[in-house]
């Protein structure tokens, strides 16, 4: 049997749902064919047709439980005991019991009298666990002795663009925690060129796809809480591997050129003004920008190029920041008002104070990351594409944009701006703001990302 073809049911209570959700995405990355109940169920509910008929299609009925949902797996038990009557005695598969989070969590009795399970068919793991995916891998093999796949050949999309590829030559520097400058390196990159009219041009830089480690460890997090006095470094848990495919990403932030050529366009959602930036410049980035406004420009963009242009999810912009990098600027240790444009005034780890210019500054002034991208740290806030949620639990590993079950009236902002302090401007730093909103009048603007790309 194969991965493909088995497919997996996951029972579990409200209250696990995130965490339900990244174990859905890691079956489905794996090659499994994972199904859970997209609509939560309210008590009284009528239930649907397709819980009973995903149980039947399913091999393997996964329950999962939690120490805060232990006391209120009515729901899990129900499906249970749908599965036994559906299936006779005894499932195809194994049953497997998941703790979902670190809390103890006691079995109730619905493995014993209630419905007559052998403990020697639960298998108990624990998914936070180091190894408790590749546990869980290694019980379906047993039970089902799968066959090797076949290697994936992997998938473009979309087409590559039509413009031809092109080289570009740049150096990267390296500090340590005082902003001594400890390495200096040429690198090289490929890009191509959106004509917008008159002169203007976008260029495109090649992100090759890879895995990373995305956000911030927690012992980490609690030493930056106690230095900086900052709950929301809190937002950046539980960190978590994401492989993310290969895609073009703009090598600056939109600039006030860029927008007025697009801006001028006609209509498509929403209406846009050419010039409304705080500071003003035709190689400034533009701001105060809202997020509609700036998915407006992309729907634009799309239609005037022939070719998909969006909102990087935040996975795709924490990945393309760090450029392979772990540290947490990818300048290394710390950050200095020689390497980006924010509020040098204060400072990170052990560097001196630098200048605060109070105001944006022309796109490509400071040295870029190892994939060529500039001003990823400071300048302006950029925004992702994702909704708004407090923390990681749950969150695809696949690199797309996170948009169910949060909040869909805010979204997130990445990499500081010129006002930030610098702890703000670090890659694995989250903003948060209201979609609509301008009260960030002249911190927030946006890059744009095309498509999957090639594989490099």
């Amino acid at each position: 049997m194969k991965k493909s073809e088995i497919q997996i049911f996951l029972a579990h209570a409200s209250e696990d749902k995130p965490a339900v959700l990244a174990l859905y995405n890691r079956l489905k990355q794996a090659g499994y064919k994972p199904w859970l109940d997209k609509k939560d169920l309210i008590p009284g509910q009528i239930w649907r047709d397709e819980i009973p008929k995903a149980i039947k299609a399913s091999q393997i009925f996964l329950a999962c439980l939690s120490g805060k949902s232990a006391n209120k797996q009515g729901y899990i038990q129900r499906e249970l005991r749908i599965a036994l009557d559906t299936l006779g005695e005894m499932l195809p598969g194994t049953i497997f019991f998941i703790p979902m989070r670190l809390e103890e969590c006691e079995i109730p009795d619905l493995r014993m009298s209630e419905v007559g399970l052998n403990l020697r068919d639960i298998h108990r793991l624990d998914y936070w666990e180091e190894d408790g995916f590749e546990q869980l891998e290694r019980a379906i093999g047993y039970q089902f002795k799968l066959e090797p796949e076949e290697p994936k050949q992997p998938v473009i999309v979309p087409e590559e663009p039509k413009q031809p590829l092109s080289v570009f030559n740049f150096e990267i520097v390296g500090v340590n925690a005082k902003g001594e400058q400890i390495k200096k390196e040429s690198k090289q990159s490929q890009y191509f060129s959106e004509d917008l009219g008159d002169g203007i041009t976008l260029e495109m830089v090649a992100i090759p796809g890879g895995t990373f480690l995305m956000g911030t460890e927690d012992e980490e997090i609690e030493k930056l809480v106690k230095k900086f006095n900052w709950e929301r470094f809190r937002w950046e848990r539980p960190p978590h591997r994401v492989t993310v495919s290969s895609f073009y990403m703009g090598r600056y932030p939109i600039t006030q050129a860029q927008w007025k050529a697009i801006a001028a366009t006609a209509k498509i959602d929403i209406d846009l003004e050419t010039n409304f930036s705080n500071f003003t410049g035709d190689e400034l980035p533009v701001e105060c920008v809202n997020w509609y406004e700036a998915t407006e420009f992309c729907k634009r963009l799309s239609r005037e190029t022939k070719q998909e242009y969006r909102l990087p999810s935040e996975a795709e912009w924490e990945y393309a920041c760090r450029a392979g990098t772990t540290t947490p600027f990818y300048f290394g240790e710390t950050i200095t008002g020689k390497l980006a444009n924010y509020c040098a005034s204060n400072t990170y780890a052990e560097e001196a104070k630098g200048e605060y210019r109070e105001e944006t500054t022309p796109v490509g002034q400071f040295p870029p990351n190892a994939f060529g991208l500039y001003d990823m740290h400071g300048n302006v806030w950029e925004w992702c594409a994702d909704t708004w949620h407090d923390n990681y639990d749950g969150a695809p590993t696949s690199g797309s944009a996170w948009i169910e079950n949060g909040n869909d009236n805010c979204s997130p902002l990445r990499g500081g701006s010129w006002f930030n302090h610098p702890y703000r401007c670090r890659s694995a730093c989250r903003g948060l703001l209201d979609r609509r909103d301008f009260i960030l009048f002249d911190y927030s603007g946006f890059r744009v990302v095309c498509g999957a790309g090639r594989t490099l």
